[in-house]
């Protein structure tokens, strides 16, 4: 079941003023993701931009970026820290009622956020608005299905305990953990098993894989 778009915006706009361009479990793989794209892009998108923490690492290779939150807060955060990337677009949008032409963009990343949409229904958009030869970037959260899923997820309990150390992550305020935690009551987050399916269908050859704070890669070339 996944939430309405008016509670995931109404949640966001309450985690916008604790969203951080600092380490954070996401931020962690931001070099992971751009390892994977060549030195310089035309066009780049950013679905579920927050803040525009990683839509400003997109600008620093793309000459046009767009990213899209259903989050005005959000928005707003990540114009106000955009002011020096001018190549940056923001918008307050839906991207399930987005109408991209085809074939628009050389990048399409999305970070923690295609878990409140069907795979089924979203990557096939994605896949359209994608330009030939162009990569399909996702980072997402994981349900385990298995033993060894708990086992490897406990993997991560003290490894970003170390990094958050090392990258002097600040513990999360009191309002902090309120915001996040009301939100993370409605989540529901997909089996590997299921994103290997349905990539399988849609993406041929996509590169899936998982990552130890809790995360799931997916990397697709476009032919």
């Amino acid at each position: 079941m996944f939430q309405p778009p008016e509670r995931i915006q109404r949640e966001f706009d309450q985690i916008a003023p604790f969203s951080s361009d600092g380490w954070t479990h996401n931020n962690h793989y931001h070099p992971f993701l751009l390892k994977h794209l060549p030195p310089r892009i035309e066009s780049a998108l950013d679905v579920g931009c927050g803040v525009g923490t990683f839509s400003r690492l997109l600008a620093a290779r793309a000459d046009r970026v767009l990213g899209l939150d259903l989050s005005p807060e959000m928005i707003r955060i990540a114009q106000e820290r955009s002011t020096a990337f001018p190549n940056i677009e923001y918008q307050v949008a839906d991207v399930l009622q987005s109408d991209f032409a085809p074939a628009s963009f050389d990048c399409i990343a999305s970070i923690a956020t295609l878990h409140h949409m069907a795979l089924d229904v979203v990557l096939p958009l994605l896949a359209n608005a994608l330009k030939p030869g162009g990569t399909l970037l996702i980072l997402d959260l994981y349900q385990a299905e298995s033993r060894g899923d708990l086992l490897f997820g406990a993997l991560g309990i003290p490894v970003a305990f170390v990094y958050g150390k090392l990258n002097h992550h600040e513990p999360d305020s009191e309002a902090a953990r309120q915001a996040w935690e009301e939100h993370g009551s409605g989540d529901n987050y997909t089996r590997i098993s299921d994103v290997r399916r349905v990539a399988r269908d849609l993406l041929p050859g996509a590169q899936i894989r998982k990552h130890v704070l809790w995360r799931y890669s997916l990397v697709w070339r476009k032919p």
